[in-house]
């Protein structure tokens, strides 16, 4: 197998060249499509009461949380949703354009990606994942942060040249971005799930495939605005 590249993005992705820091997602004309893991109690809870916060298991306020536009990425960092339990349901959450802006506006490159890029995700993932009681009291306060990681294909392979934006929300301002900046919440796990009994079952099933059969949402790029403050200062292409 040729190793990934760009051109094992979805074909809609590649109707340009791919730049190395851009974000592609999955949006409409009012809203955009972001992703988070969580355990069953909560995400059950959580779609069923269109609140995040709406399982007593979720602990506000206690560390940032992580979100991610990428369906790949999404699918790498929760292993189709099979990887861990506290990452057992995968959610679609649908921001206004304004407020996904808005975090970018806020946002800074975390320290580790100034000068290098992770790729094991470990320590920055969802909420009650990796990384110890100290990193979350660090991560409790400050700004929005900004992780530019190597993007994914659905068959979870490094896309080389490729970043993938993941946007951590600090734990104060959490609550914030539940009332205020999330439109809808969708359960997304069966589909996680389908795609990659497909991929096992039928190594030659093409993206455009799997995009005409639901199983891979058409990502676009995601314009922001240029001269405002968030292009230069995420280092965006």
């Amino acid at each position: 197998m040729s190793s990934p590249t760009p051109a094992s993005l979805p074909p809609v992705s590649r109707a340009k060249p791919v730049a190395t820091r851009q974000i592609r997602a999955h949006y409409d004309e009012e809203t955009i499509t972001v992703y988070q893991a969580y355990s069953k109690t909560i995400a059950t809870a959580a779609v069923e009461h269109q609140k995040l916060n709406a399982s007593p298991d979720y602990k506000t306020a206690t560390r940032m949380t992580w979100i991610k536009p990428s369906w790949a990425w999404m699918l790498y960092r929760s292993g189709y949703s099979y990887k861990d339990s506290r990452q057992a349901r995968i959610l679609a959450i649908k921001m206004r354009h304004g407020d996904f802006v808005k975090l970018l506006e806020m946002g800074v490159l975390s320290s580790n990606h100034a000068t290098s890029h992770t790729s094991d995700g470990k320590g920055q993932g969802e909420r009650g994942a990796e990384g110890d009681e100290k990193e979350g009291r660090k991560e409790k306060l400050g700004g929005v942060r900004i992780q530019w990681d190597p993007e994914r294909t659905v068959r979870l392979e490094k896309i080389e040249g490729v970043r993938s934006i993941q946007i951590g929300i600090p734990g104060d301002m959490v609550e914030r971005w539940i009332g205020e900046m999330i439109v809808s919440i969708e359960d997304v796990t069966d589909k996680a799930r389908m795609l990659k009994r497909v991929l096992d079952e039928d190594e030659g099933v093409t993206d455009a495939e799997l995009i005409e059969r639901g199983l891979v949402p058409e990502e676009r790029v995601f314009e922001v605005p240029v001269g405002g403050v968030a292009r230069e200062r995420l280092r965006m292409d």
